[in-house]
């Protein structure tokens, strides 16, 4: 290491230090200019932003908020990463996902996978995917003590691990080469489906047989997905997951294993957002509470949890999917940044069926893009040292403990999920969260904002159907999917979409920003907004409404132009036949029907609209 001289250079040392009080003042004075009288703590909390789990994040972070020390990567409690060198040496581990039912369509995409980047594989197996019995015709080619397989197969785990282990031996391939996990896990399946498992004890054999014999393969998975896919918030996720591992670990210890032992049977599976700070914040305080775990079992230094990282189905879209690859690309450099030792990207194709060639080839290449040239793991733990996500590092901790804590007292993850626990809490994480995105304060891009009505469809080869019947499967974009679907089942029948007339006023300085705005909306809804001609007044919006085939129409201008016209204008147009007159923004004038406004709950107003519209 080359140390560099003392030259006795202090850069900036003419200048006083700044305070935080400095800055609060600035930030006052910027509010009052827009109307916010406040001052002191109460102007930095105005430019704060509420997260979920109660969590703040603040307009500025400095030195004071460090938090405790959090070591140092590979040792506890492994915040900064499950292992010293992290992901330095050779990236993370590319994780492809297959669920097609067909063994030799999987066989050739598992090997094109594996040609081209992939370094493992994610195989769904049972009523949801691949045959039992097709397993060794998709394997086939493929080297298994080169490429860790990680099977995800539900009731069918037990069949499944002895056919994997079945073909390995057949091939040739030594105990201590054979890599991934066998993917046991009763309490994901019970979250998914609902079907009751009554104990959890049959995790223990094959869990002895790895750990005496298959050294480098794991017997079950942590899957805190179906939580993730409910409407759980981060820390709700992270609470059900560590709830869910405290019980398996319970159940080795029972049957005769070491704790040590134990702990290095599981993989703990995590979703990654497009929120990149969270995602990041989300792994780091995994690998933390893990090793709360083993610290407080008596074994410390067995606490460094393995990380599979899987990018949300929860974010994905069936509109404008093309979007999805910007949402995948952002969550998997969280979870790359976040120290994930192994990521799937889903194809952006996923919402609708299984992928072709291309949406796997373009998720591949984007852990491979981020490692070989963004040299994202290049870097060990690259967020460490800031303050802002050391901070939310240490609160979602805190918040994800007390819930498993919670989750404890009232008999574990089991009795939690049977006795609705889990399931209550997380629903009502999920209505708060549908309330932002009907009012569009979590937006969309491709649905909710700048949808394209015109967009060709993507259709795909339908996927087998996902278990259900335990928790709930949500998407972002469900509720405007209903009301597109809508739409479209109107085009499809009368050769048209329903229509929004927009009545703009004045030029087009005055009305285009409402306009636009309410095109936007209306969009959103599957609702075609009409803007011919570009402007109207009383004496001539009625011949346009009428010309433009629509049965609602939407006022836009400026606050002055609507004191003068308004009224006149909507009178025309009710006259005309309109059934409904919107205004967009606020104000109350005779013959509006309905304000819109930025914060307005869009999904409300597009649906009763559709509604009059007599859109069945």
């Amino acid at each position: 290491m080359t140390v560099l001289p003392d030259d006795g250079l202090s850069l900036a040392a003419e200048f006083p230090d700044a305070t935080h009080e400095q800055w609060q003042r600035l930030v006052e004075g910027v509010l009052r200019k827009s109307g916010k009288d406040v001052s002191g703590t109460a102007a930095e909390e105005a430019l704060s932003t509420a997260l979920e789990d109660g969590l703040i994040t603040r307009p500025l972070y400095t030195a004071r908020d460090t938090v405790a020390d959090v070591g140092h990567p590979g040792f506890a409690p492994f915040v900064r990463g499950g292992t010293a060198g992290g992901n330095a040496a050779m990236g993370w581990d590319v994780r492809q996902r297959h669920a097609s039912g067909d063994p030799a369509a999987t066989n050739e995409a598992v090997l094109t996978d594996l040609e081209n980047g992939v370094t493992s594989l994610w195989l769904t197996l049972g009523a949801a995917g691949l045959p039992v019995s097709g397993l060794e015709r998709a394997l086939d080619g493929v080297l298994l003590d080169l490429a860790p397989v990680a099977l995800d197969a539900g009731d069918q785990c037990e069949p499944a691990a002895r056919e994997f282990l079945r073909i390995a031996e057949a091939a040739g391939v030594a105990d201590g080469a054979l890599r991934g996990t066998l993917g046991a896990d009763p309490l994901a399946h019970e979250a998914r489906t609902g079907e009751r498992i009554d104990s959890v004890a049959g995790l223990v054999e094959p869990a002895k047989l790895c750990g005496e014999r298959y050294p480098h393969l794991r017997a079950a998975t942590v899957d805190a997905l179906p939580y993730h896919e409910a409407g759980a918030s981060a820390a709700q996720e992270l609470a059900t997951s560590l709830a869910t591992g405290v019980a398996y670990l319970r159940a080795l210890h029972e049957g005769g294993m070491a704790l040590d032992k134990a702990f290095a049977q599981l993989e703990f599976r995590y979703a990654a957002t497009a929120d990149q700070f969270l995602t990041i914040a989300k792994f780091r305080a995994a690998r933390r509470l893990w090793a709360r775990v083993a610290e407080a079992s008596g074994v410390p230094d067995a606490g460094a949890q393995r990380q599979h990282a899987v990018t949300s189905s929860v974010m994905m879209t069936r509109r404008d999917p093309w979007v999805n690859m910007l949402r995948t690309t952002v969550a998997c450099l969280g979870a790359g940044v976040g120290g994930a030792d192994a990521v799937t990207v889903l194809p952006f194709d996923h919402s609708l069926g299984l992928p072709d060639a291309f949406a796997r080839r373009i998720a591949r290449n984007t852990s491979t893009i981020l490692v070989e040239e963004s040299h994202l793991a290049r870097v060990i733990d690259p967020a460490g040292g800031s303050w802002y996500v050391e901070r939310l590092t240490d609160e979602l901790a805190h918040s994800a403990w007390d819930f498993f804590q919670e989750i404890e007292r009232g008999g574990g993850q089991a009795a939690a999920l049977r006795s609705g626990l889990v399931g209550d809490r997380i629903a009502a994480t999920w209505a708060q969260r549908k309330k932002k995105l009907a009012r569009r304060r979590e937006p969309i891009t491709g649905v909710s904002e700048f949808p394209l009505l015109a967009e060709r469809a993507v259709e795909r080869e339908p996927a087998a159907a996902a278990p259900a019947g335990g928790l709930p499967r949500v998407r972002r974009d469900e509720a405007y999917e209903e009301l597109r679907t809508r739409s479209d089942a109107h085009l499809e029948a009368t050769g048209s979409r329903p229509k929004v007339f927009i009545a703009a006023l004045g030029p087009a300085a005055a009305h285009t920003a409402r306009a636009t705005f309410a095109s936007n909306l209306f969009m959103a809804g599957g609702i075609e907004p009409v803007h011919d001609p570009v402007t109207v007044d009383a004496e001539s919006v009625a011949e346009a409404f009428t010309a433009s085939g629509a049965k609602v129409a939407c006022l836009c201008s400026s606050d002055a132009l609507y004191d003068e016209q308004a009224a006149d204008v909507a009178k025309a147009l009710k006259s005309a036949g309109a059934l409904r007159v919107f205004l967009a923004g606020r104000g109350e004038f005779t013959d509006v029907d309905e304000n819109v406004f930025a914060g307005c709950d869009a999904v409300a107003h597009l649906t009763s609209t559709l509604d009059r519209m007599g859109v069945a």
